[in-house]
């Protein structure tokens, strides 16, 4: 009986749930970043962001975190600085299997019409392909991938542009 609820359930979300490529252009209203191409891990437990000197700050006596991105591919110019709220320090795996403390954010994330909150490690992505990469925790039960399409709940001419 549990077997066929546990699987009635996965319907559900299923059913519910967009479908989204293995790459898509997102925003992050509170950061004032409006544009960053993100590569969608479901590999990947947790989701980072390009983040650079990264500075610790006490506002209204909570722990905040400045800190500087690159939102564009192969564009280290165009840079924003923003802060957010510090949650905390976590152990998190980089892609390489090696463990790396990082700061720990919680910010609003948007994606077309959908908006919801995620947690966020901050990271130095300088290197890496994608300066954001949305891990399965952020998109569980919100979206299913469709690893072999792209851009399915981007804007053509945000992709192309950018």
């Amino acid at each position: 009986m549990l077997k066929n609820h546990q699987a009635n359930r996965h319907c559900e979300t299923s059913q519910n749930s967009q479908i989204i490529g293995w790459r898509e252009i997102i925003n992050f209203p509170q950061l004032k970043i409006n544009h960053i191409k993100a590569k969608i891990d479901t590999g990947a437990r947790s989701s980072a962001l390009h983040a650079f000197n990264l500075e610790e700050v006490i506002r209204n006596d909570k722990p905040m975190i400045r800190f500087q991105v690159h939102p564009l591919q192969r564009d280290s110019n165009f840079t924003i600085t923003t802060e957010a709220e510090l949650l905390e320090y976590r152990e998190v795996k980089n892609s390489g299997g090696i463990a790396q403390i990082r700061p720990v954010i919680k910010t609003e994330i948007s994606l077309k019409e959908v908006t919801w909150a995620i947690e966020l490690t901050l990271t130095n992505r300088e290197l890496m392909g994608f300066r954001m990469l949305l891990g399965r925790e952020a998109i569980r039960n919100k979206f299913l991938v469709d690893p072999s399409k792209s851009y399915l709940q981007s804007d053509q001419k945000d992709h192309n542009n950018k």
